[in-house]
C-alpha cells in the first residue's frame, strides 16, 4: 500500500499563482488517491518548502496540523515582484505503526508563485489614449498602440521579462507580431469606478537581446465605452477614451533592471477593425490592413509616424489582480451541418447553443465586397431566429480587399449562437465543415463536478446545464450571452450559485465579483441596496429599488462559497456589505417582515404568467420576500457565529425567530394551510423551515403532494420556486413525485425543451412553442441558466453529496434512488480531493449497492436510503461514519409507487404518462 501524494499547492483561490495579488498568500493541497493507496489515511502535520527568488534560500517549516486547506502563509510577507517555490508534504501518526507511515508522504510537485505589483508606487506607466478625440456618439474605432525599441546591450543576457498591462477598454497584445497571451477580452469587466483589473504576463520567451523589439497592443471599447443594458442602452458608461496602461520590466543577470512604460512617446493609429462592439459585432475591413503593424520589421512609413498618444489622468479606482480566472478559447467546434434556408440563406448549424465567436480560415473576397455572419440561438419555421436578440444586431462583418484572408476571427466581441447566417460567401465556392469552425469562450474555471446516470435525458438536461453555465460565466456571472443585456443580474446567480460551484470552482470568479458588489452597494446614497446587475448598468427607468431574491445574494452567495471553500476571510470581507443589507436595505413594515407596498419581482418567470408579465405568477410576491427574509436573516445569524461576533450572532437569531413566529401569524392558518398555496410557497416554507411543528409540516407535505398531482406533474415555479421544490419534495418523503417532475416531457417541465432539441436551459420554461415558433414575450432567451438549479438535487439527492462541514471536510452522503433510474455517479474534486458516489438499484426486489470514494483527510456521514424515514427524510441521521478510502455498502430499499398517479376530476380520463424512459 502506498502512501496518497499531495497535489501541487494552490494559493489563496487563484487559477495558477502567477499574478497574484497577495504578500501572504494562503496555501491549499488535496491528496492524489490511488486505489492501492492507505485507506483511512488522515493528515496530523505537514511540512512546507519555500525557496524564495530574492534569497534563494530553501527553508522548511513543519507544521503540527490537520489542515490543508487555506492554512497561513508561513513565510515572511512577499513583495512586489517576488517570486518563490513551494512544495509540501504531509505526515500522520500511525495508530497501527507501518514501516515507512511516519516518514511522510513524497513532496508535492513543486510550484511557482509569484506577486504583481501591490503598490500604487510600483507603477512608472501612464494611461495612454490616441491623440485624436473621438467626436461622435457612435462605436470607438479600436486602436493600434506601438512601441519600438532595443534592450540595452551593456547589461548581459537577460533573465525574464513581465508585462504588467491594462486597458480601459478590452485589448490584445503582442510582442514581435506574437500574441503574448491567450486570453479574451481582457482584463475583463469590473465596476470601473471603483476597480480596474490588470493583467502580469511572461513575455520573456517573446524578447531578442540584440535586435529591435515592438511591443503593440490593440484596444477595444468592450464594456467600458461599449453600449450597455437593454432598450437601446447607453454608451460610455465609465468613459469615452479607451486607454492602455503598460509597463515591461525586464531583469538582467546582474540582477539591474530595464523598464518601458506607455507615455506619450508611443504611436497610435486606427486598427484596420472598423467597429467592435458586444452587442452587435465586428466589422473588419481588410484593405486597411497593414500586417506588419504588430512586428518589428513593420513598413517604413509606420516606423516614422510622428507619436501621436496623449496622456490620461489616472482614474481614482484601484488597479487589481483578481484572483478569478482569464476568459479563454476553450474548445472548438466543427459545423455539424451547413445548408439553406427556405429563403436562400446558407445557414452553418453547429449542433450546439454556445458562447464565442467564428474563426474563419481562408476566404478570397474581392476589394470592397462584404462578407457577414450573423449569430442566433434557434430557428424560427426554418429561418433564424433574430427577434429574441432585440437591440443586439450580433453581426460580424469582413470587407474585403482581393487578397487572401486566412484565420480571421473577431477580437473584441463574443456571441450566443447555436446558428450562423452566411452571406456574401464568394458564389462560385461553397465552405466546407472545415472552413468556418467555432470557437468556445469562457472564463476557464478549473471543472470540479460531474454527473451521470442510467436515464439519458437526465444526462442531456445536466449537460445543457453545464453549457449554460459555460456560456454565462464570462468575466461575470451573466443572464444570458445573446441578447443586449448579458448584465450581472444578481437574483439569477443567487439561485443558481449551489449548483455552480459544485460543477467549477467558482470562489475565485465570484469571489471576484462580490467585490464589486460590495463596492456598488456601499457607494453614497445607496442606503445598502445593491444593484440588481453587478456592475450596475440597468436604465434610469429602473430604480434603485430593494428586492428579495435578487439582492439577498449579500448574504446567501457567500455562505455557498464558505461551504465550498471554508474560506472565512471570504465572510469577512464580505460582512459589511451583508449587514448593511440586512440593517438598512430591506424595506420593512413596522412587523420587521417586508413592505406591503413594495414590488418584487419574487417568483420571477412562474409558466403560468403572462409572457409580457413575467412577474405576475401564482404566488404572493411578498409572501416569498419575507420567507427569504426569515431564511437570509437565519443564515446571517450563523455567519455572525462562525466570525465570533457573538453579539451580533444573538440579535439575529433573535430577530429570526421573531420573523419566523410574524411569518406564521401572517400566512400559516391554525390548521397548518399556508396562505397563497402553490408550489413555489409550500417548497420554500418546507425547504426554510417555517412550519412552528411537525402537524403544520404534514398538511404542508399533503398539500404540495395534491398540488403536484393536479398538475399532472409539470413545474409551476419561477426563479424562486424552482430551486427547491425538488429539495422540499425529498424532504417531506416525497421523492417519488420529485422524480415523476424531473421525468415529465410535456410542458412546462425540465424536459419539454430537450424534447425540442435544447442544448442549454432556457430562461421560460417554453422560449419555444410546440409548434416551433418563438415565446411572443419580449424577454426570450435560450441560454439562461436559472431554472437549471434542479442540477443541485441531482448532484445532493440522486448522486448523493453534498458538504456537511465547510470545505467539504466532512461529506454528507445521502442518495434516494426513485422513478425508473437504476444507477448514478456523481463526483466531485474538492478541496481534500476526489469525492465520488455511485450506485445501482433493482427497484423491483429493491436491491441497492452503493461504492463510495472519500479523498484522505476527510471524512463522510453516510445514510443509506433504506435508513430514511419516509416521513420526513431531514429526520434520518447518519448510520456511520467512514474515513478515507474506498467504502461499499448494500440494503434494500422499496420506493413507494412508481410511477405516482395524477389528481384529476371524477369526470376526467387518468392522463398518459409523459415519463422520460
Amino acid at each position: 500500500m502506498s502512501l496518497p501524494r499531495p497535489a501541487p499547492v494552490v494559493f489563496e483561490h487563484h487559477h495558477n499563482g502567477f499574478g497574484i495579488g497577495c504578500a501572504t498568500p494562503r496555501l491549499s493541497w488535496k491528496f492524489l488517491y490511488s486505489d492501492d493507496t492507505v485507506p483511512g489515511w488522515n493528515q496530523t502535520g505537514y511540512d512546507i518548502e519555500i525557496t524564495p527568488s530574492r534569497t534563494k534560500q530553501t527553508i522548511i517549516y513543519h507544521v503540527v496540523s490537520n489542515q490543508s486547506v487555506l492554512v497561513p502563509w508561513p513565510h515572511c510577507p512577499l513583495r512586489s515582484r517576488d517570486s518563490a517555490v513551494v512544495r509540501v508534504r504531509a505526515f500522520r501518526t500511525p495508530l497501527e505503526s507501518g514501516p515507512n507511515e511516519d516518514k511522510g508522504t513524497l513532496w508535492s510537485e513543486p510550484v511557482t508563485v509569484e506577486v504583481g505589483l501591490l503598490e500604487r508606487g510600483d507603477w512608472t506607466a501612464q494611461f495612454i489614449t490616441s491623440m485624436v478625440r473621438s467626436e461622435h456618439n457612435g462605436p470607438l474605432q479600436p486602436l493600434r498602440f506601438r512601441k519600438s525599441f532595443r534592450l540595452p546591450m551593456n547589461k548581459g543576457h537577460f533573465n525574464n521579462a513581465r508585462l504588467y498591462i491594462t486597458a480601459l477598454g478590452v485589448f490584445d497584445v503582442y510582442i514581435n507580431g506574437q500574441l503574448a497571451s491567450d486570453e479574451c477580452m481582457a482584463p475583463g469587466w469590473t465596476s470601473y469606478k471603483h476597480r480596474i483589473s490588470y493583467r502580469v504576463v511572461d513575455v520573456s520567451t517573446l524578447l531578442v537581446e540584440s535586435q529591435q523589439n515592438v511591443i503593440a497592443v490593440e484596444v477595444g471599447e468592450g464594456w467600458y465605452a461599449g453600449r450597455l443594458g437593454f432598450n437601446g442602452g447607453k454608451r460610455y458608461w465609465y468613459g469615452q477614451d479607451i486607454a492602455i496602461l503598460v509597463q515591461l520590466e525586464v531583469n538582467f543577470i546582474d540582477e539591474s533592471k530595464w523598464t518601458l512604460i506607455s507615455d506619450d512617446s508611443w504611436n497610435c493609429v486606427p486598427s484596420a477593425v472598423q467597429t467592435s462592439e458586444i452587442y452587435d459585432g465586428e466589422v473588419y475591413d481588410h484593405s486597411l490592413e497593414n500586417s506588419s503593424w504588430n512586428c518589428a520589421n513593420a513598413d517604413p512609413d509606420f516606423e516614422e509616424l510622428p507619436a501621436s498618444t496623449r496622456i490620461l489622468s489616472w482614474p481614482n479606482s484601484q488597479l487589481v489582480l483578481p484572483d478569478a480566472p482569464p476568459v479563454r478559447i476553450t474548445e472548438r467546434r466543427l459545423p455539424e451541418k451547413i445548408f439553406h434556408d427556405n429563403s436562400g440563406n446558407m445557414i452553418i448549424d453547429f449542433g450546439q447553443n454556445l458562447v464565442g465567436k467564428l474563426l474563419v480560415k481562408s476566404v478570397n473576397l474581392d476589394h470592397g465586397h462584404q462578407l457577414s455572419f450573423t449569430h442566433a440561438e434557434v430557428l424560427e419555421q426554418g429561418q433564424l431566429g433574430t427577434r429574441p436578440l432585440r437591440n443586439a444586431q450580433c453581426k460580424d462583418v469582413i470587407i474585403g480587399s482581393g487578397r487572401k484572408i486566412e484565420n480571421w476571427t473577431p477580437k473584441f466581441t463574443f456571441h450566443g449562437f447555436r446558428y450562423v447566417q452566411v452571406n456574401g460567401w464568394p458564389a462560385a465556392l461553397m465552405p466546407t465543415k472545415d472552413d468556418i469552425v467555432a470557437l468556445v469562450m469562457h472564463s476557464d474555471m478549473k471543472r470540479r463536478g460531474y454527473f451521470k446516470c442510467s436515464n439519458v435525458h437526465i444526462n442531456k438536461l445536466h449537460e445543457n446545464v453545464v453549457w449554460s453555465m459555460k456560456g454565462n460565466f464570462l468575466s461575470i456571472p451573466t443572464d444570458c450571452p445573446q441578447r443586449d443585456e448579458r448584465l450581472g443580474w444578481t437574483g439569477d446567480l443567487q439561485v443558481f450559485c449551489p449548483t455552480a460551484s459544485f460543477l467549477y470552482d467558482t470562489v475565485g470568479f465570484l469571489r471576484n465579483w462580490l467585490e464589486d458588489v460590495a463596492a456598488e452597494q456601499l457607494e453614497d446614497g445607496k442606503s445598502g441596496i445593491p444593484p440588481l446587475v453587478v456592475p450596475d448598468v440597468l436604465p434610469p427607468n429602473w430604480p434603485h429599488m430593494p428586492q428579495a431574491v435578487w439582492d439577498d445574494v449579500t448574504v446567501l452567495t457567500p455562505r455557498v462559497l464558505w461551504l465550498y471553500s471554508a474560506d472565512k476571510a471570504l465572510l469577512e470581507r464580505q460582512f459589511a456589505s451583508m449587514q448593511a443589507w440586512m440593517d438598512c436595505g430591506v424595506d420593512r413594515a413596522r412587523d420587521g417582515l417586508w413592505n406591503t407596498d413594495r414590488w418584487q419581482l419574487a417568483d420571477w418567470l412562474d409558466p403560468s404568467a403572462p409572457p409580457d408579465d413575467p412577474s405576475y405568477g401564482r404566488t404572493d410576491s411578498i409572501l416569498v420576500a419575507n420567507a427569504y427574509l426569515v431564511h437570509v436573516t437565519e443564515i446571517f445569524s450563523h455567519i455572525c457565529e462562525i466570525l465570533g461576533e457573538d453579539d451580533l450572532f444573538a440579535k439575529y437569531a433573535r430577530d429570526a425567530a421573531y420573523l419566523k413566529s410574524r411569518f406564521q401569524y401572517k400566512y400559516i392558518t391554525p390548521g397548518g394551510n399556508l396562505m397563497s398555496n402553490s408550489q413555489t410557497s409550500l417548497s420554500l416554507a418546507i425547504e426554510f423551515g417555517l412550519y412552528s411543528n411537525h402537524e403544520h409540516r404534514k398538511v404542508a407535505a399533503e398539500s404540495l403532494s395534491r398540488l403536484v398531482r393536479s398538475s399532472r406533474f409539470h413545474i409551476s415555479t419561477g426563479f424562486a420556486g424552482t430551486p427547491v421544490i425538488t429539495h422540499a419534495l425529498t424532504a417531506v418523503g416525497q421523492s417519488q413525485l420529485a422524480y415523476r417532475m424531473l421525468l415529465e416531457k410535456t410542458c412546462p417541465s425540465w424536459l419539454y425543451p430537450i424534447t425540442m432539441g435544447a442544448t442549454t436551459i432556457w430562461e421560460r420554461w417554453d422560449s419555444m412553442l410546440s409548434n416551433g415558433s418563438i415565446n411572443p414575450g419580449k424577454m426570450t432567451s435560450f441560454n439562461h441558466y436559472a431554472l437549471g438549479s434542479v442540477a443541485d438535487w441531482l448532484h445532493t439527492t440522486v448522486g448523493g453529496i453534498s458538504p456537511l462541514e465547510p470545505g467539504w471536510k466532512v461529506i454528507k452522503v445521502r442518495p434516494i434512488p426513485g422513478g425508473n433510474l437504476t444507477s448514478a455517479e456523481v463526483r466531485f474534486d474538492g478541496p481534500y480531493g476526489l469525492v465520488k458516489c455511485s450506485w445501482h438499484w433493482k427497484p423491483d426486489n429493491g436491491m441497492f449497492q452503493m461504492k463510495l470514494t472519500v479523498p484522505p483527510n476527510s471524512t463522510a456521514a453516510v445514510t443509506l436510503p433504506s435508513e430514511l424515514n419516509r416521513g420526513d427524510s431531514n429526520d434520518a441521521e447518519p448510520s456511520r461514519v467512514v474515513g478515507p478510502g474506498i467504502s461499499r455498502f448494500s440494503c434494500c430499499f422499496i420506493a413507494s409507487e412508481w410511477p405516482p398517479k395524477a389528481l384529476v376530476a371524477a369526470n376526467q380520463m387518468l392522463p398518459d404518462n409523459d415519463i422520460a424512459e
